[in-house]
């Protein structure tokens, strides 16, 4: 892509021009050099630099990095003051960021019912019923991630069996991709839901064969039972919002591209960050909700506030639903529900006014579409946007840009629209995506490699709670196309792979070109954010299926540790 190689280049340029020691990064700078607060040594550093791609040392002062090169180089500039810290042959890279994540959705999860790998309905229950001994009756029990893809029945669940199961409070499980719900009869109840109720526009409610509803609600359908859960109290969300910060530095992330965030929780950011709490480059997208887009573009877009915690300057919006629960909007029928082309949650004349509107007042437009029909509606949206209001480095992206129309994939360089993708979603939908989509669309799906070869780049992410947090999980799909027991042998559709090198720079520099932070972020390079991470393992050399197995040593912020194994 055109802008980023700009971008990148003068910031290169900046630095080469700097009175300092961005000029020279790997000779020993100048004895009157103010030494540095902090060096580590003893590592194999990739910096994701251009300039001086590996290193064995690096040198942190005032949170920036102030010198990266040779062990004598560091010598140099390590004075009385000057931590200094053995990686004892560790590797170190710069900061991971993930580019499509959900803060306070990972707050929420890490404290409710936990359902991830559950391989059957009765094991949901089972984890629901555990919960219910340890609250009164009545008590609303929120949980998430089931997905009954991994279940022997792949069908949708209904709450019958739920409800026999815990009567006396009402029940809203959360499906893996956020998409869908299940309620068991109380929370029906509570919320007014009868058989009389309506389908919303874009979303649904399963029904049974007399259209009573079965539990389970689809996209924008989930209100309807959402709307009767107690909002959690201020000291509630702050408290996962703290969990949430610490599960990630977990992990080795140093920043994260917030999906969608109302109004309340940005400014619990704010605070948080006023309170020196916010330890993590926060990329807030703001929610699709008018009284918060009116409040913020009004207020301008928010750039390294509190010194480069968090930015307030896009926009998050929905096209259409997910591919696990057959809510992504697709141009033809599901391969597996022929009566299906999945649902619209926003009309595309609100996806072109928004944009628009964001366009003029300088803030970015993320919008998630996983269906080739989805993606091709938002690439309309932004094409038509963009000739009302043109702006040359908007950098718009679309958030997931899954199944893509082989038509439409040369769109996203010709437009200048980011594809912020998930490599780990390929790995986790690899084993029933063919039966949804088939044949020919699936040579569409996760198509990392056709559209790197079109100039874009791809910020990589999880999507988290919907996958884990683990950022490595997500470099290893990249690279592999694979499972965690090497399945299927070569990949799946192996010739869309990433090179460790490109996987590499989709959870670094990428991502921060997709946030307007290339300047600051995304690469160890002087007078950037000291942000990086040490690993046990080489993850550019070792195995693939060894990638899985590193573990984080430590993570620094601001050239300050914020996680350390124990």
């Amino acid at each position: 892509m055109a802008l980023l190689r700009s971008a990148l280049a003068s910031a290169i340029v900046a630095l080469a021009a700097a009175p300092s020691l961005a000029a020279q990064p790997g000779r020993a700078p100048a004895t009157s050099i103010r030494p540095a607060d902090l060096v580590v040594v003893n590592a194999k550093i990739y910096t994701v630099d251009d300039s001086r791609p590996t290193a064995e040392a690096l040198a942190v002062r005032d949170g920036r990095i102030m010198f990266v090169g040779s062990r004598r180089g560091v010598n140099a500039i390590t004075g009385p003051g000057t931590k200094v810290v053995d990686a004892h042959g560790g590797t170190i890279i710069p900061g991971m960021t993930d580019a499509h994540a959900h803060f306070m959705g990972l707050g929420q999860a890490l404290r409710t019912v936990d359902l991830t790998g559950t391989t059957s309905y009765q094991q949901v229950i089972d984890r629901v019923v555990a919960r219910a001994k340890t609250v009164p009756a009545g008590t609303w029990i929120i949980g998430r991630g089931w997905d009954q893809n991994d279940w022997g029945d792949t069908r949708f669940p209904t709450h019958d069996a739920l409800s026999r199961a815990v009567p006396n409070n009402p029940v809203l499980l959360e499906r893996v991709d956020g998409h869908a719900q299940l309620a068991n009869a109380k929370a029906m109840q509570l919320a007014g839901v009868t058989a009389q109720t309506r389908d919303p526009e874009g979303g649904r409610l399963e029904r049974d064969s007399s259209g009573a509803p079965t539990g389970v609600f689809v996209d924008n359908a989930n209100w309807l039972v959402e709307r009767a859960v107690p909002a959690p109290s201020k000291e509630e969300l702050r408290a996962r919002a703290l969990a949430a910060i610490d599960e990630m530095h977990r992990w080795g992330l140093t920043g994260i591209h917030d999906a969608g965030e109302p109004r309340a929780n940005i400014e619990l950011f704010e605070q948080l960050a006023k309170e020196g709490k916010l330890e993590l480059r926060t990329y807030a997208m703001i929610a699709d909700d008018s009284a918060a887009l009116d409040y913020y573009f009004a207020r301008g877009p928010q750039s390294a506030l509190y010194d480069g915690r968090l930015w307030i300057r896009a926009v998050k919006l929905y096209a259409d639903g997910a591919l696990g629960s057959r809510g992504a909007a697709l141009l033809e029928p599901y391969a597996d529900d022929p009566h299906n082309t999945g649902l619209l949650v926003s009309p595309p004349a609100h996806l072109e006014a928004v944009a628009e509107r964001a366009l003029r007042a300088g803030f970015q437009v993320c919008v998630h579409a996983i269906g080739d029909r989805g993606n091709r509606v938002v690439l309309d949206a932004f094409e038509q946007a963009l000739k009302a209001a043109p702006v040359a480095d908007h950098r718009f992206r679309i958030e997931h840009a899954q199944v893509v129309n082989f038509e439409d994939i040369p769109r996203f360089a010709e437009l200048d629209v980011i594809p912020s993708m998930q490599a780990v979603h390929q790995t986790s939908d690899m084993y029933w995506a063919g039966a949804r989509l088939g044949a020919g669309r699936e040579m569409g799906a996760y198509a990392w490699r056709s559209l790197l070869n079109t100039g874009v780049v791809i910020p990589n992410g999880s999507d988290f709670p919907v996958e884990g947090v683990n950022p490595l999980r997500s470099f290893h799909a990249a690279i592999s196309r694979q499972d965690e027991r090497g399945w299927p042998p070569g990949g799946w559709h192996p010739e869309q792979v990433m090179t460790r090198e490109e996987a590499l720079k989709s959870m670094t520099i990428w991502p921060a070109y997709a946030s307007f932070m290339e300047k600051d972020a995304g690469s160890l390079t002087p007078g950037k954010y000291a942000d990086f991470v040490i690993l046990d393992r080489d993850i550019m050399t070792v195995a693939p299926n060894d990638v899985l197995g590193t573990a984080v040593v430590a993570t620094y912020v601001a050239g300050r540790p914020v996680y350390e194994r124990r």
